[in-house]
């Protein structure tokens, strides 16, 4: 049996008509940046969220900089993230001049640990951003309550949780800002980059719009510098369609994840803990094996596709040297990282594709 790690393919034979529909209507019209597409998928993406504002943007990177530029964070300055995620969320930090402050993950939810933020803050402090990895929600009451006590902006990084909830509430409207990706492979993907801001802060959402458009609040008047960081409209005319299509396949990813976990719960493998009060959608389907090596090696001989998100920490990568860190800042990162690995996850995963992976773990 031949597996996708991801099946892209049978998503689009689901929507083809719709998505080539949409498309040629852009191509027809030769407006590729801005216009209705756009505008639609704003309206759109800022009522599933409930959030006041949903801006499309370039990626889930240029989402993160650009709440980042929005708060003026530069030179000097101190963001307090997690050590266990994509390079983006702290490399826009970077970017900036400003530095990335780590603090050590829960080792049930891979989240940012809540009781490890407050230690972490200094005068400089400016914003915390935890990412909500995998498929939840980080625990941002707890996140926000220590953020307002400290009169810090709280980013929630949700590139991985488009479509989670947290208490009743959407991914995307759970603090100041909120930033996702569409990267193709995301929950929510476009068929190229993309991203999407979201805040309910009138003034930072028109900040934001200038600045992802070289700073302009009207053509070659220009407020702020800026970047190019434009969502074109073949992007938002797929996204359109999917996010039509959106609830019914969150749903599918939510009832495919707790099979696998029902399936592999005697299985020599940690499955996925999702806290009491949040809902899933499963980004990836990620287990914890203590010889990691070996069992993809095994996946690998039997035709079944995994993945390593992320096999370094970021505080142990090249990159972030100058920070200072070392092997056994964080331990949990660390040896999750070790452990950590992704099995074959869409919402069009048949339950025959299902069983053949998990018997391949049993065997």
């Amino acid at each position: 049996m031949k597996i996708n790690f991801i099946d892209l393919q049978a998503q689009y034979k689901r929507y083809e008509k719709e998505i080539n529909s949409e498309v040629l209507e852009v191509m027809s019209s030769a407006q590729f940046i801005g216009g209705e597409k756009l505008n639609s998928l704003e309206r759109g993406l800022a009522s599933y969220t409930g959030a006041k504002h949903a801006i499309g943007c370039s990626s889930g990177t240029d989402a993160l900089l650009l709440s980042l530029m929005a708060l003026d964070i530069g030179v000097g300055d101190e963001v307090i993230t997690t050590p266990f995620t994509f390079i983006a969320t702290a490399e826009v930090v970077a970017l900036l001049g400003a530095k990335s402050v780590f603090v050590d993950i829960d080792e049930e939810s891979y989240n940012i640990d809540p009781t490890k933020i407050e230690n972490a803050i200094t005068s400089k402090t400016k914003a915390i951003i935890p990412v909500s990895l995998y498929r939840q929600c980080a625990d941002m009451d707890a996140i926000n309550a220590i953020a307002a006590k400290h009169n810090i902006v709280v980013i929630e990084d949700a590139c991985q949780s488009f479509g989670a909830t947290y208490r009743g509430k959407k991914s995307c409207n759970l603090s100041t800002i909120a930033c996702t990706s569409f990267f193709p492979s995301k929950p929510l993907g476009a068929y190229g980059d993309g991203g999407a801001i979201f805040t309910s802060d009138d003034a930072l959402a028109a900040k934001m719009r200038m600045l992802l458009n070289h700073g302009q609040n009207e053509r070659y008047k220009h407020n702020y510098i800026g970047i190019n960081g434009r969502l074109d409209a073949i992007q938002a005319a797929v996204l359109n369609v999917k996010l039509k299509h959106f609830e019914a396949e969150a749903t599918a990813r939510e009832e495919i994840g707790a099979r696998y976990s029902d399936l592999l719960e005697d299985a020599d493998v940690i499955t996925p803990k999702i806290a009491e009060g949040n809902t899933s959608v499963y980004a990836q389907y990620s287990v914890r094996v203590k010889d990691r090596e070996a069992m993809v090696a095994k996946l690998s001989t039997a035709g079944v596709p995994t993945a390593v998100h992320y096999p370094l920490p970021l505080h142990l990568q090249e990159a972030f040297a100058d920070l200072g860190y070392s092997e056994g800042d964080f331990p949990v990162s660390e040896m999750v990282a070790k452990e950590i690995m992704s099995l074959p996850m869409s919402a069009f995963l048949s339950e025959a594709e299902q069983d053949f992976v998990v018997n391949a773990i049993k065997g």
